[in-house]
């Protein structure tokens, strides 16, 4: 007889399992795999809104910390420097040097320990493992260096707080390599969108110059966390652009000479601000508070001249695209600039280039438009010409073209200007990039510092996947010498390979088929797994965060033929969980 409390009990038990199974899909190890492999869009999609929720928050808290004490010192808002008395031109960025320089000293801080160059090289040597202790370092002085009006942008320090901040996030949850790989690329293009308050743009700069690659992969959880950062500033600096960008259009055909003039000049101009970064960085002291010092007195000198150098300059933008300024200010604008930004990136100033890339190219922009108008007085608006070159001068300086195009469209919403923005930004990185022989800025900074770059085809697409996602799972772990019975038991126990110890330590693998196929014509009361005849691999260990590109390295520089994958289970704790071999990564690639 059947009972119905039996059906109900075999019912709850059902629904038991079933709620036991749902909440193992959901638990974290779940997530981790997941993660492990390319394929995992809902996990990557979750992670680019974390990223960009988190950038958000952390650039919010760091643009508000730089803008009041500027509210409060400057006469007209936190912009106004030009505002100040001339002694307090010179003074404000000096004094901000030598407390930066002793603060540094103090905390003996690495001039190469901040900034994007850091994120690079993090991400290029470390798989975006970004320290904690250099997000804070960052995020403290590049408000101090803001704040005491030092020429720089605050773009630079959002994007390695944005990226520093989502790498510790993934390193919390203990995700594996690849992962932490995007979230770095999330945390760069939300910290782009967040401060110009354009999110393609920060899509397309993270692509081209920090992960430097373009995958479906990594586009999603980047767009996601780039409107995710955009939103949570909206509500404290609403949805206009940086600059204040009137209408503007090519008009006539004319203009086409020109802007390719403008290309080229730019792109001479680019050229010469990347190396004149380079020099100075080649002979400047070695002690990091001298070269506080040196940034800020060359800064407040030159402010003295041209208070409009100092600070972020966004207002010296938007006076520039309404005409507003005289040739021989706009000509002093440009060169001082240059000398101050230069000279204040060479020593390690912990501020951003973008932002001043953007007010040399203006500036040089409003200056040919002043000098060709001279000749050509149907000319279109000066506001045409400052916005190409800003563009151009941004994407020869970064060599991004695609991501300054993306910048220009977003700052004036206009389609009208597409066309003229993609001829002089191309013309300018050729100039700059191939006329003279210039990289990226900030590739150059890298081999400055003697920071080797590495980032080619075969690296990038094995760093998308995490040794998870191809280790095989299937082994057994045993002495080499062992009894005929322990060798029966694993030949038929249907694992895929055998790890060897040998002197306590994992040695070798071996397949189980060899052992199996040697104990058919063999009986010995004891089998040692390092005679019998079997093709043998040396192995050597590798972590479960590890991506595939860090497995082919070691596999190359130790020498071995196998990797056992090792899970922490507590410190100074492990376990192997896997095996990786150098031809499943090759198949894995092949594929």
């Amino acid at each position: 007889m059947t009972y119905p409390v039996c059906a109900h009990a075999s019912d709850h038990r059902s629904m038991n399992r079933k709620i036991s199974e749902y909440l193992e899909h959901l638990s974290l190890g779940t997530f981790r795999r997941k993660l492990a492999s390319i394929d995992s869009t809902p996990q990557f999609a979750l992670l680019g809104v974390a990223s960009g929720l988190l950038t958000g928050i952390i650039v919010l808290a760091f643009r508000m910390l730089v803008e009041i004490p500027l509210d409060a010192l400057l006469p007209n808002g936190p912009d106004d420097f030009e505002g100040l008395s001339s002694q307090e031109h010179f003074l404000l960025p000096v004094g901000g040097a030598l407390a930066l320089g002793l603060f540094l000293f103090l905390t003996k801080s690495s001039i190469g320990g901040v900034g994007v160059v850091h994120v690079l090289d993090r991400l290029s040597r470390h798989q975006g493992h970004l320290p904690a202790r250099n997000l804070l370092i960052q995020f403290f002085t590049g408000i101090f260096a803001l704040a005491s009006g030092q020429s720089g942008g605050r773009e630079g320090p959002a994007i390695h707080l944005g990226a520093a901040g989502s790498s510790l996030l993934g390193q919390a949850l203990g995700l594996p390599n690849n992962s932490i790989r995007i979230l770095v690329g999330c945390g760069a293009a939300a910290a782009i969108s967040a401060s110009f308050n354009t999110p393609i743009a920060g899509v397309i700069f993270s692509m081209e110059v920090i992960v430097m690659e373009y995958t479906i992969a990594g586009f999603i959880p980047v767009i996601l966390s780039a409107v995710v950062a955009a939103l949570v500033l909206r509500p404290f600096y609403g949805s206009i652009p940086a600059f204040d960008v009137p209408q503007v259009a090519m008009g006539s055909f004319l203009n086409l000479p020109i802007v390719l003039l403008q290309g080229v000049l730019i792109g001479c101009i680019a050229a010469g601000f990347i190396k004149l970064i380079e020099l100075i960085f080649r002979y400047a002291p070695a002690q990091v508070g001298f070269r506080m010092i040196i940034a800020g007195t060359v800064t407040g000198l030159l402010a003295v001249l041209t208070p409009q150098i100092l600070g972020v300059g966004y207002d010296t933008v938007n006076s520039v695209l309404i005409g507003d300024m005289s040739f021989l200010v706009l000509l002093a604008v440009c060169v001082f600039k240059i000398l101050a930004t230069a000279t204040s990136i060479a020593m390690g100033m912990p501020i951003g280039l973008i932002g001043p890339t953007l007010i040399i190219g203006a500036s040089a922009g409003g200056l040919l438009w002043m000098a060709v108008s001279l000749i050509f007085p149907e000319l279109s608006s000066p506001a045409f010409y400052v916005m190409l070159g800003m563009g151009a001068m941004m994407g020869a300086v970064l060599q991004a073209p695609l991501a300054a195009l993306m910048a220009i469209m977003e700052l004036t919403h206009n389609p009208n200007i597409i066309l003229p923005a993609m001829l002089v930004i191309i013309v300018a990185n050729i100039t700059a990039g191939q006329l003279f022989g210039m990289k990226s800025v900030f590739i150059t900074q890298m081999e400055s510092m003697g920071l080797e770059f590495r980032q080619n085809p075969l690296s990038m697409a094995l760093n998308r996947a995490s040794v998870a996602s191809i280790m095989e799972r299937n082994f057994a772990r045993t002495q080499a010498s062992i009894h005929i019975e322990k060798a029966s038991e694993l030949a038929s126990g249907g694992s895929h390979w055998l790890l060897v110890d040998v002197n306590k330590a994992p040695a070798f693998i071996l397949r189980t088929e060899d052992l199996a196929t040697f104990l058919d014509s063999h009986q010995r009361e004891d089998v040692d797994l390092a005679e019998i005849p079997a093709t043998r691999k040396d192995v050597s260990s590798i972590l479960l965060q590890a991506t595939l590109g860090e497995a082919f390295d070691s596999l190359q520089s130790k020498g071995v033929q196998a990797l056992y994958v090792n899970r922490i289970t507590a410190p100074l704790m492990d376990s192997p969980v896997g095996i990786v071999t150098l031809e499943d990564i090759e198949s894995y690639y092949r594929s």
